[in-house]
């Protein structure tokens, strides 16, 4: 008899595998640099160095993380563009929020009062006789 966990086939693609570093200011954010690296563990130089962007908002429900690709050459490059990435992920991320809020105002059911009242519970404001 198969298990759910025989038909949960997770494999790593060895063909995309990166090899992460965390950079951090310990402040306002910080960089993931994901180097790619063949499957022995080597750098593959055919392949671009990526940085990743990472600091969080506080909001009433909590803290939001905000992540955010950095187009750069390398760390120091990542670094100066940090700041006007993460603003822009912020910006992208409260109007997400927004439209998310308005989505949620604009689907509240309002029960139909002429069938009975809360959703046809009775009632209606008419007296009936049986």
């Amino acid at each position: 008899m198969a298990t759910e966990h025989d038909e949960l086939k997770l494999e790593l693609d060895a063909n995309n595998l990166y090899r992460e570093e965390m950079f951090t200011d310990q402040k306002i954010g910080s960089i993931r640099q994901l180097t790619p690296v063949k499957k022995d563990g080597s750098t593959d130089t055919a392949r671009p160095v990526l940085y990743i962007g990472e600091t969080s908002l506080m909001t009433p429900a909590g803290t939001l993380p905000i992540h955010f690709k950095l187009d750069a050459k390398d760390l120091a490059e990542a670094v100066e563009r940090f700041s006007a990435t993460a603003a822009q992920a912020i910006q992208e991320t409260m109007e997400q929020l927004r439209e998310l809020r308005r989505q949620a105002a604009s689907s509240i059911v309002v029960p139909d009062m002429g069938k009975g009242g809360m959703g046809g519970l009775g009632g209606g404001g008419k007296i009936q006789m049986p």
